[in-house]
């Protein structure tokens, strides 16, 4: 397995399920253009698509794929919204990314 092309995916993925979902949300919480939900939904649908890249099957992807997304919403509220993580935010994004590499990295016999 290429780990490398493995990690690119998840976090390629991760960027188009929070951005995607964040101009969705622009569209109908600030009241954004249409134009801007209907471009979230097209992301969403792109996000949906690239985990089938991915080496493993679809449980294993999507229970592993959680723990990236914690992290990158983590990072993702620090650098857009601005609020910066605390240590149990930190804690918590470790723990999530320690699962990530036991499910999906861990040498199996």
């Amino acid at each position: 397995m290429d780990i490398a092309r493995s990690i690119f995916f998840f976090i390629l993925a991760g960027l188009c399920e929070i951005s995607g979902g964040y101009l969705v949300w622009l569209c109908f919480r600030e009241g954004k253009s249409v134009l801007i939900g209907l471009l979230g939904a097209v992301v969403l649908v792109i996000y949906g698509i690239i985990p089938t890249f991915q080496p493993a099957n679809f449980g294993r992807v999507y229970a592993a794929y959680g723990g990236i997304f914690i992290v990158l919403s983590i990072l993702w509220g620090w650098q857009v919204d601005k609020v910066t993580p605390d240590k149990y935010d930190l804690i918590g994004g470790l723990i999530a990314l320690t699962g990530v590499v036991i499910i999906m990295y861990w040498p199996r016999g």
